[in-house]
């Protein structure tokens, strides 16, 4: 596991290689085995490969969303705030999760944040993507989840680029050690 958190990083240049169902199916399940405060599972999905609606999908925040257009596959992570209070903790937690499926499968992913995002003056992105996916007013749009083949992968991290110094001991200590 280890190992595949020092390789995944973000990854926004896809081939044009398709996903395979299998594969597909792969993500699903791993998205289901997310967990939930109180195991409520607030979230839901919408797997979108339908190249036309990711291309529009793509155009949902004025800034970071534009290269989805090229992802073969993404998944809409959504929750439902009348189902528990810490929905966006939760779908958090299953947007990491599809980020590290797509790794265990030799894929790329990247994370697009929706909630609280503009997707151009005075329309918030969650309200396009919920037009956009008929999506009832009652759910919460989270992210957006690119997949694909990587064109071109970030090299991943060593060990000397972790910022142990964040990391304190007992209490918090500050640079001069107070």
């Amino acid at each position: 596991m280890l190992e595949l958190l020092y390789q995944r990083r973000s990854v926004r240049e896809f081939t044009s290689r398709e996903i395979d169902p299998v594969t597909v199916d792969k993500i699903i399940e791993g998205l289901l085995l997310s967990p939930s405060g109180r195991g409520s599972r607030p979230w839901e999905f919408i797997v979108v490969d339908d190249r036309k609606t990711i291309m529009d999908l793509s155009k949902s925040k004025e800034h970071g969303s534009s290269f989805l257009k090229d992802a073969p596959l993404a998944v809409v992570v959504l929750g439902n705030p009348e189902i528990s209070d810490t929905w966006i903790e939760d779908t958090s937690i299953a947007s990491s999760y599809a980020l590290l499926m797509a790794e265990s499968l030799g894929l790329g992913a990247c994370w697009i944040q929706i909630r609280g995002r503009y997707h151009s003056f005075g329309k918030l992105s969650e309200s396009y993507v919920k037009e956009l996916l008929h999506i009832p007013e009652n759910l919460a749009v989270e992210s957006i989840i690119a997949f694909g083949f990587p064109d071109k992968k970030p090299q991943g991290y060593t060990r000397q680029s972790l910022l142990f110094e964040k990391v304190h001991a007992n209490i918090y200590k500050n640079s001069r050690g107070v």
